[in-house]
């Protein structure tokens, strides 16, 4: 056999050289996980899992390491240290290289095995996940520990659901079901339900088993097709529900040697469409069985009592099986190879033909039992049938060859033969051996029954008498001492128990039923006459080791009589204990292979070969707490020499003083209930136990009375305590109102100079907001004021301007004149010249005088026109100011008023420039009257004097003088000075005279333009609602 130790490693190659399909037991490795140092140990593993593909295996271990083994690589590396025991494991999630574990603080984590980091850590559980289910497709999983179930996405590692139930029902497991959206859930009252996996909708539930075939669903199994469903409890009795008709279809019984179901699961085949044929069932015995389910038989097993399973896991593909044995090793078999040793010829065996009566009830035709048949063909064919023979027993069996049988095929008498040869039995088979000596029952509706009833009384406490380090150790021996008082009531009264248990407590601690019926058969068979004389130690049995001690040893018994010590003092200690105060654990064992292969007397022969044996360091002792000393510690004796003193003394004891003589033979514990033990004073067992139900009594009442007593006196103290808590409260808070209004009365001062602050901080504002004020309206008036200087000053350089220029052009018109009268003159002259007349002259003088007195006083009044006109200007410019100070004075007071006083101006003015218009217009008639009484002058005489010029060249050149007149008058403004040089200068330009119309008219049009800007400047810059009270002056 292969054996692999991981060690301190954290990779390396799993075998040396692979087992080949011939492998024994198919057992290709064994692995364990050793520790070297000062206590050399090996730590367990606990779960395996293997991932989707089946070649590759995790597994975790007490300590947290998580190994994967890598069987077609034949390495393995450590990929994750959690320090915490792992629960469950699982290794087929959709991203291969991740795995779920969950941790003894309920929690579950993913973890990659390649990078070896932390990918999630998922909590929520209140207790240890028992199991985790994952989806077909990985990406979903189910973690079930026994009080809830949670549904996890793996994407995003985010919890969906949780399955709450009662906590008196209870969750056994919760998984998906193969190749389907279904999600199965057990629960503890026999309850199955079926649920849809997207709305988690109840599909429907298993009904009830029927009558006579009810057990407690402990452990389930599915095919990989998800159709059948296997359920296994605390009975050898598996159930077969088929789960598309939703009935239970087939009841298999397994060999009476199971008593419970621990683990089940299903062999794949690769060529049965995943309707798996083959189950796995492990049993109590920590055997796993691997049957037909079709068939019922029995294929193949692995696993044996020495080397038990305590639980498995099955590769996908159906080549593995992975198994953590007891030890806490790892065992991997080769499927090929068992099925290989499964075909082989069965061997002769033996069964027993049983009446076969008749029952038309339902639960026995569904009930099949299992054969431990093997069939002749490949184990995996469905029609395979199977070939047994029987034999028959020899008839001429001696009756010594009967009593020297054993269970599980020993024989006592090879077996003494084997002790005596070698002084010992292997540590390896050593408590087959035994369990197959004592002839165990192993009666687990029993044991179970025991235990059911809990701690007993006498044993609630006993952490305080026997304070073990090992929880574990001490919970196993309270359970055990707990069953032995419920079995009889003398073991609640013996003081002595727990030191007669505990040395197999502590090597049977993983199999309390096995620890319990070794405890009680050693009671029953090696305690005898021991509690006859209860509570005092057993007086007949010491007084027989007195007598064998006398007949072998007088000497030494003279020597302890010497001294006053009695067999209370030299043998009693060492019965109470078995031997264990005075032996180490080899020593102990290989005395109790002895004691266990021979009749019970040779358990005190060995007590009395013991004492005999160290006559020499007794010899020496003198005092009383010398030999007590020497009896309840270790001392250097040579056990084998022990073992053979107490072989001779077996022989040389006189019969009339063996203690063969008054103790009976082995009598091993009866199947099916234990057998009741009452050989002990019960009036005394009975009164004792009254007595401290009494006492118990007293002192639960006492208790009570303390109980309450403290209560009063605790709610007394908790009343004054509270009493001055209040006054002390009050007087807090009284010191806190004083401080806070004194706190009050300080805020409120500073409030108050704050305010006065804050108020003269308003004034100061207000002052400088006002000065500001000032400055900015003195500025805007200075402002004002000069930008009027400015307009005035424009105004009186355009109107001097304007003066020069009319000056100019009077000049201008009286040059004209001038050449005008010249050229008359001329034409006088010439006139004169010609006509020779005096008359003629003197008119001629006569109607140019008058001509030019006329034009004369049409200048005249001209300019005197055009003053008044510039008076009525500068008139006017002063009403607009006048007028521009009332409507800023009225935008204050009122925006209508305003308004109304704009609109009222505006017509004035229209007004106004009506009168200049009509003014004009009779000016123009005026002067159209005048040029007519020239031109008929002129015609008048011409006609008197044929030298002028003809009356259509007149008319012609009064019709443009009209022309030009009319293009003048149109502009509006009609200077007279202007007209007078029409008249005067009939020879002044057209472009001169419109240039200067023009000049005059820009003129009015700008003066109109400024007064409207100041009037908007007016409304822009000063609002009536904040413009300040001004008074504007001419």
């Amino acid at each position: 056999m292969e054996r692999c130790d991981l060690g301190g490693r954290r990779s390396g190659s799993v075998w040396a050289r692979r087992a080949g399909p011939a492998a024994p037991r198919g057992l290709i490795v064994n692995i364990i996980h050793s520790v070297q140092g000062y206590h050399s140990k090996t730590i367990r593993f606990l779960n395996v899992a293997f991932d989707g593909s089946g070649d590759s295996l995790l597994a975790g271990d007490r300590q947290g390491n998580i190994y994967l083994f890598d069987l077609n690589g034949n390495r393995f590396n450590l990929v994750q240290r959690t320090m915490q025991a792992c629960t469950a494991l699982a290794f087929n999630l959709h991203r291969k290289t991740e795995f779920l574990v969950a941790l003894a603080d309920y929690s579950v984590k993913c973890f990659d095995t390649e990078t070896k980091e932390l990918v999630s850590w998922m909590r929520g559980h209140d207790s240890s996940v028992s199991s985790i289910s994952v989806h077909g497709s990985g990406r979903y999983a189910i973690t079930t520990s026994t009080d809830t179930a949670q549904l996890w996405d793996l994407d995003t590692f985010q919890r969906i659901r949780k399955l709450n139930v009662h906590q008196s029902v209870g969750i056994q497991k919760v998984f998906f079901l193969p190749l389907s959206n279904t999600i199965l859930s057990c629960f503890k009252d026999n309850s199955v339900f079926a649920w849809e996996f997207d709305t988690l909708h109840c599909k429907y539930q298993l009904p009830s088993p029927v009558e006579g075939s009810v057990l407690l669903y402990k452990v389930f199994a599915v095919t990989r097709d998800g159709r059948t469903f296997v359920a296994g409890g605390k009975s050898n009795h598996l159930h077969l529900w088929c789960l598309e008709s939703k009935r239970l279809i087939k009841i298999i019984q397994m060999p009476e040697k199971v008593r419970a179901v621990r683990h089940l699961e299903f062999l794949p085949d690769s060529f049965d469409g995943g309707s798996n044929q083959v189950l796995g069932v492990l049993s109590q015995d920590n055997i796993m069985r691997f049957i037909n389910i079709e068939t019922c038989k029995l294929l193949f097993d692995i696993g044996s009592p020495e080397e038990g399973i305590s639980t498995a896991a099955i590769s996908p593909n159906g080549r593995y099986i992975a198994s953590v044995m007891e030890n806490g090793s790892l065992n991997l078999y080769s499927v090929q190879a068992l099925t290989q040793e499964g075909n082989k010829p069965p061997p002769s065996m033996f069964k027993v033909v049983q009446d076969g009566s008749k029952s038309t009830s339902e639960t026995n035709k569904l009930i099949m039992k299992v054969t431990p048949g093997r069939s002749e063909g490949s184990w995996k064919s469905r029609g395979s049938k199977i070939q047994t023979r029987l034999l028959k027993l020899q008839g001429n069996a001696s009756l010594e060859n009967k009593e020297n049988e054993l269970p599980g095929g020993l024989n006592k008498k090879r077996l003494r033969a084997l002790l005596k040869g070698f002084g010992e039995y292997p540590a390896k088979y050593r408590m087959f051996v035994w369990r197959s000596l004592l002839q165990l029952p192993e009666n687990h509706l029993a044991f179970s029954s025991l235990i059911d009833k809990g701690t007993h009384s006498a044993f609630v406490n006993i952490h305080n008498k026997y304070p073990i380090k090992s929880r574990k150790l001490l919970r196993v021996l309270q359970r055990t001492l707990s069953a032995l008082a419920h079995w009889s009531a003398i073991f609640a009264e013996t003081p002595y128990i727990p030191l007669l248990a505990f040395p197999f407590v502590k090597l049977f601690q993983n199999n309390p039923l096995i620890c319990f019926e070794v405890v009680a058969t050693v009671v029953v068979n090696f305690c005898q006459h021991w509690f006859e004389y209860f509570p005092n130690p057993p007086v007949n049995v010491l007084s027989m080791m007195e007598s064998v001690l006398a007949h072998h040893d007088k000497e030494l018994l003279q020597h302890l009589i010497k001294y006053n010590v009695t067999s209370q003092v030299y043998a009693w200690p060492l019965l109470e204990t078995l031997l264990s105060e005075v032996l180490t654990r080899e020593e102990w064992l290989k005395v109790f292979d002895n004691i266990f292969s021979n009749h019970p007397s040779y358990f005190l022969m060995i007590v009395v070969a013991y004492i005999i044996c160290s006559r020499a360091p007794l010899l020496q002792c003198n005092q009383a707490a010398d030999f007590e000393y020497f009896f309840h510690h270790r001392n250097n004796l040579e056990i084998t020499a022990v073992i053979k003193e107490a072989y001779r003394l077996m022989e040389a004891t006189p019969l009339d003083i063996h203690p063969q003589r008054m103790l009976e033979d082995f009598i091993p514990l009866t199947k099916g209930q234990y057998p009741i033990f009452n050989k002990y004073p019960k009036f005394i067992v009975d009164y004792q136990a009254q007595e401290r139900e009494r006492i118990r009594q007293d002192e639960m009442e006492y208790l009570k009375e303390r109980q309450l007593a403290h209560e009063s006196e605790a709610k007394a103290e908790e009343q004054k305590a509270e009493d001055e808590a209040w006054y002390q409260k009050q007087k807090l808070l009284r010191e806190a109102e004083e401080q806070r209004r004194k706190m009050l009365l300080e805020e409120e001062e500073k409030l108050a100079e704050q305010r006065q602050r804050l108020a003269a901080i308003k004034r100061d504002l207000k002052v400088k907001e006002l000065q500001l004020l000032d400055a900015s309206r003195r500025r805007f008036l200075n402002y004002q004021q000069d930008q009027l200087q400015m307009e005035l000053k424009h105004l009186d350089d355009e109107i001097a301007r304007k003066a020069s220029m009319r000056e100019q052009e009077t000049a201008a018109a009286v040059q004209d004149v001038e050449i005008r009268r010249m050229e008359l003159e001329s034409q006088r002259q010439l006139f004169e010249q010609v006509t020779e007349g005096n008359v003629a002259k003197a008119e001629q003088k006569r109607i140019d005088t008058d001509w030019r007195l006329q034009v004369l006083q049409r200048l005249r009044r001209d300019d005197q026109d055009r003053e008044k006109c510039y008076e009525e200007l500068v008139k006017l410019l002063h009403d607009n100011r006048v007028r521009e100070a009332e409507l800023l004075k009225a935008m204050k007071e009122t925006e209508e008023k305003k308004w109304e006083d704009i609109i009222q101006k505006e017509a004035q003015l229209e007004e106004e420039q009506k009168a200049a218009a009509a003014a004009d217009e009779h000016r123009k008639q005026f002067l159209d009257d005048k040029i007519n009484d020239a031109l008929e002058l002129s015609e008048k005489l011409e006609r008197e004097d044929g030298y002028f010029e003809r009356p259509c060249d007149l008319k012609a050149r009064r019709t443009e003088r009209g022309v030009e007149v009319q293009q003048v008058l149109r502009s509006g403004n009609i200077c007279l000075n202007d007209l007078s040089a029409f008249v005067q200068s009939p020879h002044l330009s057209l472009d001169r005279r419109r240039e200067l119309a023009r000049q005059e008219r820009e003129l009015m049009a700008e003066v109109r333009r400024l007064r409207q800007r100041l009037i908007s400047q007016a409304k822009s810059r000063h609002p009536p609602a904040h413009f300040p009270a001004t008074t504007w002056t001419p």
